[in-house]
């Protein structure tokens, strides 16, 4: 017998409940009643152009409309960016902004919007970004009818990866980044897990679990260093354009995920244990 079947055994005789990660160790059984139950969280709602939507009740809130006590300058001291009418507005020339809080493998929802009457054309166009971990650049751009090279639009990794699709709106409307994140695993100096990146884009998949090549750099190829932290702040981008934002959150995801089932459904069927 394996040393950790005989250590789940031991607790139950004890009659000590196994943990769900010594759980998860001693291998699940298909509908197994032993498996915890997920948390129960009440959802959001959508966004309207008119109404920013509401966040899942467990969502670490980044803005809520009020004011910027989240967020600091990359500089050091308070965000100089102002908030208008419910949404953040970048001061151009200010510098970038970003959140006290540091976050790991994250879900994240952004909006943000291009000021109508936006000039400039390419990456003049209403330039901003959101970097995860301070790192990792998702472009945002004025992108409706406007064209650049395509690893530098909305909806790409910047330097990287272009989007699968361009649903850019135009200026005046509010467009939408969900985000599914996971940081880079490093084990002595070298990467064994690339970061890894899921986004939509106003609802429209635009980066489908893409594995980033590095931190983001300008016109250079981005590598991995031999370091990287396991927490970063979110960052918005200064880029000397005006930009809005709002109905800013994260929900952390779990370093560890759930395990299939080893073994076909037995005693501890979930509907056995409960009849």
């Amino acid at each position: 017998m394996k040393l950790r079947s005989m250590c789940g055994m031991a607790m139950i005789v004890m009659g000590l409940a196994p943990s769900a990660s010594a759980q998860e160790q001693i291998g699940y059984e298909v509908h197994d009643g032993r498996r915890p139950q997920p948390a129960v969280i009440t959802p959001g709602t959508f966004s309207t152009q008119d109404q920013p939507g509401k966040p899942p009740s467990d969502a670490i809130v980044l803005f809520d409309g009020k004011d910027l006590a989240n967020w600091e300058s990359v500089k050091s001291g308070d965000a100089p960016w102002k908030v208008v009418d419910g949404y953040i507005q970048s001061v151009p020339g200010s510098g970038d902004i970003q959140t006290r809080q540091q976050f790991g493998d994250m879900q994240l929802h952004v909006e943000w919007l291009e000021p109508q009457g936006t000039k400039g054309r390419g990456q003049e166009r209403g330039n901003s970004g959101v970097f995860l971990q301070g790192l990792y650049e998702m472009q945002v751009l004025d992108n409706y009818k406007n064209e650049t090279y395509a690893d530098g639009m909305a909806g790409a990794i910047y330097g990287q990866y272009p989007p699968l699709a361009n649903p850019s709106r135009p200026q005046g409307e509010w467009q939408t980044y969900e985000i599914i994140f996971h940081v880079a695993k490093l084990q002595d100096g070298k990467v064994i897990r690339s970061a890894r990146l899921t986004a939509f884009f106003n609802g429209v998949l635009v980066q489908d679990d893409t594995d980033l090549i590095g931190p983001t750099r300008y016109q250079i190829l981005a590598t991995y260093p031999a370091s990287l932290p396991e927490k970063g702040p979110l960052q918005l981008q200064d880029h000397t354009s005006p930009i809005y934002y709002r109905n800013i959150w994260v929900r952390g995801l779990p370093a560890e995920k759930p395990q299939p089932p080893i073994k076909p459904a037995g005693p501890n069927d979930y509907e056995k244990m409960h009849h």
